[in-house]
């Protein structure tokens, strides 16, 4: 029998649903003992049904979410129809569709009338749960034995009686465990408050009538998201980008290419071709790399409308296995936010041949990890702070990117957490926490800025880690738009000398002893446009708000001001901009066969040029430089001087060319962005 509802009810019983998703949410924050969820809210609800699909969320964590469904999906494949009311399972396990160890959901069915209706889920990043350093994500992990205790699908409670031998077995393998144990009973307090308000809805309306609105109103979604692809042109788009390792000390980046199909009302994004996995904290799962594609289409087509599965029906994702996109046992997985937002990228730069107006810079290249801890002798307890640093988004058409906040795939996560909170849990004073000078891509539109935070350490033998991407290929720009700063991590002594990391953005139980600073710098978000058109006035009030520096003002955007307190000189910034744009090096691009070499893992684009255009931008052997035609993104190559090569020319393969919008023949520009690194 067909169910008729009509469109206000069906809207209500949907913002019901959500709604029960928000309270989930305000229950876990007021009840979970960790800093990193209750103050920063690095976690996420969502409520799912039988089949596995999300039906509703509200505010939460895209890359927790959307990825959610493979979670419940393998749980429901192992325990069948083997559950009953009382039964919770408790699953963190990256192969069988998590994210990474730290991120421990809890999947709550709910029955009515012995009939499984809906499953709760609160999906926690607990800020340890195991492995090799304090905070369990070390850049140096080469399995995933060493990111920490795996829980594969469990019943962690069985008709109504908690396993407490196998919830002691996990704490005793986790750091701070009361802790853990705040945090656990914080997500089942949340999924109690949903099978109450689900039960009510369920009075208020009836069973069959509440699923019937939620089949419709996923249909709805799939509908709308629809018709946005049916806009798009139908064609083929490829994009390709990178993940930095150091084997043996040295320096490999991985590639990472994306081939996005358009077919009428359908997307496919294949990632054939991705690097194979390495025993590095790089790669990540199917699950993410999915989510990652499905946020990215989402946010960019279809943003106001609440999220649930119908959304993601018309998207395939091709990922092989034994991949970084798509991770198998025992390779480290604990790089799901440096994966997800690599593989948006590749997204942003497919699409920005397709819609340049809907898309953006490329964002903070990271999720950031920094964790800090150790073992508090005066106080005879163990502590761990996990701290990201927000960084900044890419500019875009009508504005500037936000600076030091939480991307789009981070829903309302804080990224600035709180000196007071910070200083009153951990032995750590923050000394300062401040937007970095120059440090978001130049562009008509400005890329947001980084933030650099020093922390000092007040107890003996901290550890610190960093597991990152982005500390050598930056954020980029497009339609000509420059690139970020690249993020960075550093120590200082208590004689202010300074230690770098000769694995940058990765390290792995670095020891800071008592009154040593840790300097966290996030990455810089892309621009968007030709910084030679940003309105000189912007320009100055960023330089007079030391958003950019004089140099930048005068370099970079040429912009010269009479005075310090006057504007800018008409006359003279339009002949420094003249100037500027003459002086930029512009070779012809010529075809070739191909223009990639191989490393010891992965292959990655070079870029030959004679002996005198190296020069000409400053670059050197094996220097990082980005190719640049003004439409979409650009190509990040690596310099190959070849003194065979006619002057003024720049070889490019078929796909390359593609890629920028060119023809051989046809111009384009090289721009320096790194020293030397292979």
């Amino acid at each position: 029998m067909t169910i008729s509802i009509d469109p206000i009810s069906l809207e209500v019983m949907s913002q019901g649903l959500i709604s029960v998703v928000r309270e989930m949410r305000a229950t876990v924050m007021r009840t979970a003992k960790s800093v990193a969820i209750y103050e920063a809210k690095d976690f996420s609800c969502g409520l799912f049904a039988p089949d596995s699909q999300v039906v509703a969320q509200s505010e939460d964590i895209g890359s927790h979410v959307v990825p959610m469904p493979w979670t419940v999906q393998s749980a429901m494949a192992k325990f069948g129809d083997d559950l009953e009311p009382g039964d919770i399972i408790l699953v963190n396990d990256p192969y069988v569709g998590g994210t990474h160890l730290n991120d421990v959901t809890i999947i709550f069915p709910v029955f009515r009338d012995d009939r499984l209706i809906f499953f709760p889920a609160v999906r926690e990043h607990w800020p340890d749960v195991g492995g090799m350093v304090p905070g369990s994500m070390s850049g140096k992990a080469t399995e995933i034995y060493q990111e920490g205790i795996r829980i594969p699908p469990i019943k962690i409670m069985e008709r109504g009686k908690m396993n407490d031998a196998a919830l002691e077995l996990l704490l005793a393998n986790m750091r701070v465990p009361d802790e853990r144990i705040g945090d656990f009973y914080a997500g089942i307090a949340a999924c109690r408050v949903a099978e109450k308000r689900i039960l009510e809805l369920c009075d208020r309306y009836g069973v069959d009538v509440l699923l019937e609105a939620v089949k419709q109103d996923l249909d709805r979604a799939e509908a709308r998201m629809r018709s946005c692809i049916t806009g798009l042109p139908d064609g083929t788009y490829c994009y390709e980008d990178y993940l930095e390792t150091f084997p043996e000390g040295g320096f490999e980046p991985l590639l990472l290419p994306l081939s996005l199909k358009i077919d009428g009302d359908r997307i496919t994004a294949d990632f054939t071709g991705a690097s194979p996995q390495v025993p590095v904290p790089v790669n990540s799962t199917l699950a993410v790399t999915a989510a990652s594609v499905f946020i990215a289409v989402k946010s960019i087509f279809d943003p106001d409308a609440p999220l649930n599965q119908g959304s993601f029906r018309a998207i395939d994702v091709v990922a092989p296995e034994n991949t970084i996109v798509n991770v198998s046992r025992p390779a480290p997985a604990g790089s799901h936010g440096e994966i997800r937002k690599r593989v948006i990228a590749t997204m942003v730069g497919a699409l920005s041949q397709v819609v340049p107006d809907k898309v953006a810079g490329d964002l903070c290249r990271s999720s950031f990890h920094n964790l800090l801890g150790g073992f508090d002798t005066r106080s005879g307890r163990e502590w761990v702070h996990y701290e990201w640093s927000g960084g900044g988004n890419g500019g875009f058409d009508e504005a500037d990117g936000p600076s030091a906040m939480a991307p789009f795939d981070w829903g309302d996560l804080v990224t600035v957490q709180p000196s007071e909170v910070i200083e009153s849990r951990f032995p750590l004073l923050v000394e300062y926490s401040q937007l970095d000078t120059d440090s978001g891509g130049a562009g008509r539109s400005r890329g947001g800025l980084a933030m650099r935070r020093r922390i000092r350490v007040t107890a003996p033998d901290a550890k610190y880690s960093l597991l990152s991407d982005g500390a050598i290929v930056p954020a980029f720009g497009v339609l000509g738009g420059r690139s970020g700063k690249p993020l960075a991590s550093w120590v200082e002594r208590a004689d202010d000398s300074r230690v770098e990391f000769d694995t940058p953005g990765k390290v792995g139980g670095h020891v800071v002893n008592e009154s040593e600073r840790v300097v966290l710098r996030s990455a810089g978000g892309g621009g968007y446009g030709d910084p030679l058109d940003r309105p000189a006035e912007k320009v100055a009030e960023d330089c007079r708000l030391n958003y950019i520096s004089e140099q930048a003002m005068r370099d970079v955007y040429a912009v010269v001001v009479s005075s310090e307190n006057a504007g800018p000189d008409e006359a003279a910034t339009e002949a420094l901009r003249e100037k500027l744009r003459n002086g930029r090096v512009q070779l012809t691009a010529v075809s070739e066969d191909c223009s990639y070499r191989s490393g010891a893992v992965s292959r990655h684009r070079i870029c030959r040029l004679h002996p005198s255009d190296a020069e000409a931008i400053g670059g050197q052997a094996e220097s990082l430089v980005e190719l640049v035609s003004g439409h979409g993104a650009p190509l990040r190559a690596w310099l190959l001087i070849d003194q065979e090569l006619e002057p003024g020319s720049c070889p490019i393969d078929a796909h390359g060319l593609a890629m920028l919008g060119l023809s051989s023949g046809e111009s384009l520009e090289v721009r320096l962005l790194g020293p030397p690194r292979l």
